[in-house]
């Protein structure tokens, strides 16, 4: 029987790192803090579709490789489901749904006409040449055209995807469609009919949440302590933003390890320096580990990295007054708790990293309408929906006397439940 005990151990630490599992966790909190009956989490427990496809793609050695790709679509009472493409070699089929999930909760949260939904491809773009990046993408939307469209599912870039590969994917479309199709897709180039603002969404949302936390907390913005972990798309932005709103960012690390300077990094120089894939601390030789990096003495902590990075192991020893959560499910359900009982100012993923979707639907829009927008009024209209959310999340933990995590869930859940409701699925 003693020998038995580390393997259940294992399987007990294994679940709290389940990303699925602990995303359904707090759904079933929230729902049943709203008085919600059991059939509203069965129904939201998983995707109502899940696709896995096969893309064949003739590689540049001449031979044929079998490429594996999933589209989750999580809730579509609310309205079309709507969430980004990820290449990356650990995409798997349990995180995809855990992603769509996290969809319609940010939709929720910013009031959007949308349900979650998610994609991703199990591939290594680092390693794939540009015409067979192409080709991937273009497979991909040939076998999951059946259920995607701009009144049905509207996919957008996420981790090692851009907006070039968004142009190849709606070419794809357009020709299966025999119309020229926009808006099936958000993310594109400008010329393509993408939005101001969509490159640097996440980011923004991501700055105005710290703001607004940070009026919570009593801390200047100007002068702050931040220490950013990751340096892709949202992390060098963040960094950039927060610099120039004068804070010291005073780490910022990267797949390979972390950068410190007490007195703030010179961001710029930085920035210049890193690789296409957020690279850049390879270039230094007194580098810390990201564990390392997590624990440095800081105003402000931004995760902008990948899962599972602040544990019940280490959650004890973040020294920073806010977390603000740009990555997905960086912190664990412990941790949460850990974080939440030592005062520290929790801001979710599912309300941090929402200005992605948020900039998505005003690009739909602009497509539909045909009529765009300025980047003023992008940024405008993107500070009101995100600082509404954040209102509206803070206040429900407040009234509620719940974390933040549990909160944003809340508000999350509300309108897709009523929305099955009334359209009488349960």
């Amino acid at each position: 029987m003693v020998a038995d005990k580390p393997a259940d151990n294992a399987n007990e630490k294994n679940d709290k790192l389940d990303v699925l599992k602990s995303t359904q966790t707090v759904v079933k909190k929230a729902l049943d803090k709203l008085g919600y009956p059991n059939e509203v989490y069965e129904l939201m427990k998983e995707p109502v579709r899940m696709m896995t496809v096969r893309i064949p793609v003739r590689m540049d050695n001449d031979q044929i490789k079998i490429f594996t790709g999933y589209r989750s679509q999580h809730n579509d009472a609310v309205g079309p489901t709507k969430g980004g493409v990820r290449f990356h070699p650990n995409v798997s089929e349990k995180e995809v749904k855990a992603l769509s999930i996290w969809m319609s909760l940010k939709a929720g949260i910013v009031d959007l006409p949308y349900g979650g939904g998610k994609g991703g491809i199990v591939c290594d773009p680092r390693e794939m040449s540009f015409r067979e990046l192409e080709g991937v993408s273009r497979g991909y939307v040939r076998a999951i055209s059946q259920i995607v469209g701009p009144t049905k599912d509207i996919p957008a870039p996420d981790v090692f995807t851009n907006s070039q590969i968004m142009a190849w994917m709606m070419d794809e479309y357009s020709r299966i469609d025999e119309f020229n199709n926009p808006g099936f897709i958000t993310g594109k180039p400008l010329v393509l009919g993408g939005s101001h603002g969509r490159e640097t969404a996440t980011a923004k949302g991501v700055t105005i949440c710290i703001e607004e936390a940070a009026k919570k907390k009593g801390i200047n913005v100007e002068g702050a302590r931040v220490v950013v972990q990751g340096f892709g798309n949202a992390g060098s932005f963040l960094a950039k933003f927060m610099h120039d709103k004068g804070a010291k960012v005073v780490g910022i690390s990267d797949a390979y390890g972390g950068l410190h300077d007490p007195d703030g990094l010179d961001i710029d120089y930085l920035l210049d320096r890193r690789d296409s894939f957020g690279t850049v601390t390879n270039l230094f030789n007194n580098t810390i580990t990201n564990e390392e990096l997590l624990e440095l003495d800081c105003d402000i902590l931004v995760p902008a990295a990948i899962e599972n990075q602040i544990t019940e192991e280490n959650a004890h020893n973040i020294k920073a007054n806010i977390v603000v959560e740009a990555a997905n499910g960086p912190t664990t359900l412990e941790a949460t708790r850990i974080l939440s009982e030592r005062g520290i100012l929790l801001v979710p993923d599912v309300l941090a990293s929402s200005g992605g979707v948020t900039v998505s639907y005003f690009e739909w829009v602009q497509n539909n309408q045909g009529y765009y927008w300025t980047e003023e009024e992008v940024e405008e209209k993107l500070h009101n929906v995100i600082v509404k959310g954040f209102d509206n999340v803070y206040r429900t933990s407040e009234t509620r006397r719940v974390d933040m995590r549990l909160a944003a869930y809340m508000v999350g859940v509300r309108k897709m439940a009523e929305a099955s409701r009334f359209r009488g699925w349960i």
